[in-house]
């Protein structure tokens, strides 16, 4: 047995310096195996202690029992008459600690050990796996293909497997078992990560692809994406030294993976450009991120304080001509552009305006300017043909009011003879006709609610 004892001593040396588990943990976790192993023969009740003596690597079981005159309970108590073979008098109240062979153990029982040891061990190998993977989150990695569940691939990192869910994947690549895949760590999710995920759409995703994964496994799941933003940013962080220096500084990203993707740069140094450095002298920089994911296409955008610049770029590669802030309480934007950029700022499938209006934070809308002028026609015939429904106006006057900025008929009603006369055109009587005329218009139509409501009362 002594022997036997010293070579798991050794095994248990060797098993920290391979799982990096500390050894007072393993001994700790035998003891309490070989307390469960026990209490199998002798009783669930008994009361059992196990110690292994690190330097000579004996294990020593124990069973404590209370002295007692009539017996009820066999597995902690024992009579006067039995105790005066471990007490000289033993008497009423004392205690008798009983040294178990621990060579006599049974087969089940050394199994039970066994199994308990096993499951105390990936208990501990877990634990370290997520304190040393958690704070890794956001890390470029690469593995290799190992496996496929269903559409999500397994990824062998050495120490663990990590899952490459399909959302996170890019649509258009294919895999084979063995291949070199680079991602991101996205997340390190425990099994009490997952049991309370809450509402997250993203993360219930995850939790579908851990299950899906190996339903044995309690964690660590370790969430790969080639699809996150921030994968693209760590690649141009690899590839552009400027970036890592903080000289040039990546505000946003915002992706279609695998086939569109805007950078929001700018620089702290005036002297630098940041699209030209993150391009890379004759595309080189560039080129390896775009090689890297399959040859996405990456616009590059330049940071601006100004609102109406930077959403102007924001459409990049169109041209745009200039920008219409319909709401800036909303964030809603109108983008005009010349008749020939109008395909190229909504791009494939509104791609390209989708991608811009994420980038910058706006609801941007996208008008040619043929669409701009052909609206600025149809507004100014609906505000002449309302201006010609007051009485004193014809259509002529009415286009001459327009011009003038009259644009409805409450701005007459309200204006005074003197000021309306100042359009050209307009004398002081004519004026004032027309003022009498809107002011009457005005009336007729305050008049018309009040009269249908009294026809629907005499209805009813």
């Amino acid at each position: 047995m002594e022997g036997t004892a010293k070579d798991l001593i050794l095994a248990l040396e060797g098993l920290e310096r391979e799982k990096n588990i500390k050894r007072e943990d393993i001994l700790k976790t035998i003891e309490d195996a070989l307390v469960s192993a026990l209490r199998k023969n002798l009783g669930k009740t008994a009361q059992i202690t196990a110690k292994i003596d690190v330097n000579s690597g004996s294990i020593k079981a124990f069973q404590t029992l209370n002295v007692v005159e009539l017996v009820t309970n066999p597995e902690t108590e024992i009579d006067v008459t039995a105790a005066k073979a471990h007490l000289k008098n033993p008497k009423v109240g004392d205690v008798v600690t009983n040294t178990l062979e621990v060579n006599d153990f049974s087969r089940i029982a050394a199994q039970i050990a066994k199994q308990v040891l096993i499951q105390k061990v990936r208990g501990i190998e877990r634990d370290n796996f997520y304190k040393e993977f958690k704070p890794r989150e956001g890390e470029v990695i690469t593995g290799s293909v190992r496996r496929f569940s269903d559409r999500d691939i397994i990824i062998d990192l050495g120490k663990v497997e990590a899952i490459l869910p399909y959302c996170e994947q890019i649509k258009k690549e294919r895999y084979s078992t063995g291949s070199r895949v680079k991602a991101i760590i996205a997340k390190v999710l425990s099994q009490n990560d997952l049991a309370n995920i809450g509402d997250d759409p993203v993360l219930a995703r995850y939790k579908s692809a851990a299950f899906k994964m190996d339903k044995g496994q309690r964690g660590p799941y370790v969430i790969l994406s080639r699809a996150n933003g921030k994968f693209l940013e760590e690649l141009f962080k690899v590839e552009v030294p400027e970036i890592n220096e903080g000289i040039v500084e990546i505000k946003n990203v915002q992706r279609d993976p695998g086939f569109r993707a805007k950078v929001m740069v700018s620089s702290i140094d005036n002297k630098i450009d940041p699209i030209g450095t993150c391009v890379g002298m004759r595309g080189i920089r560039i080129r390896a991120v775009m090689n890297e994911l399959s040859g996405e296409r990456i616009d590059l955008i330049n940071y601006s304080e100004d609102i109406s610049t930077v959403l102007m770029n924001a459409l990049a590669p169109a041209k745009a001509s200039f920008v219409r802030i319909d709401s800036l309480s909303e964030k809603r934007a109108t983008v005009i552009v010349p008749d020939d950029q109008l395909a190229i700022a909504i791009g494939k499938d509104w791609q390209n305006i989708k991608l811009a209006s994420r980038l910058t934070g706006w609801n941007l809308d996208v008008k040619s300017e043929s669409q701009k002028a052909k609206e600025g026609e149809e507004a100014t015939a609906a505000v002449q043909a309302t201006l010609s429904d007051v009485e004193g106006i014809g259509p002529k006057m009415a286009e001459v009011l327009q011009k003038a900025g009259f644009t409805t008929v409450e701005q007459i009603a309200a204006s005074d003879v003197d000021h309306l006369s100042t359009v050209q055109g307009i004398g002081e009587k004519t004026a004032a006709k027309i003022i009498e005329g809107a002011k009457k218009h005005l009336a007729g139509q305050t008049e018309k609610p009040q009269e249908e409501a009294n026809d629907n009362q005499e209805n009813n």
